[in-house]
């Protein structure tokens, strides 16, 4: 009986530390996991960011803009087309 008790005392032992730890590295991701969402939403939403952004995005449009441009806009044009005044009557 006096190794049974033992035993259980040592397996109980260890098993609460293994438990202990589990919690204690748990807790540690989840307020990991909570305060990178927290400072990812505070960053995605400044005005920093936003700025960034818009940069990048009117730097690759007004790259493409002078090839667009330049095809949509032709080199000579002619006259203009006449228009005829209606005759209206009173």
């Amino acid at each position: 009986m006096l190794i049974k008790d033992i035993a259980l005392k040592i397996a109980n032992l260890t098993m609460r530390k293994l438990l202990d730890i589990l919690t204690i590295v748990t807790s540690i991701l989840t307020l990991s996991i909570i305060g990178t969402g927290f400072f990812t939403y505070r960053y995605v939403t400044s005005d920093g960011f936003k700025e960034k952004v818009l940069e990048k995005v009117m730097g690759q449009v007004s790259g493409l803009m002078p090839d667009v441009l330049d095809k949509a806009i032709p080199d000579m044009t002619g006259g203009s087309i006449p228009i005829e005044k209606p005759d209206i009557k009173f």
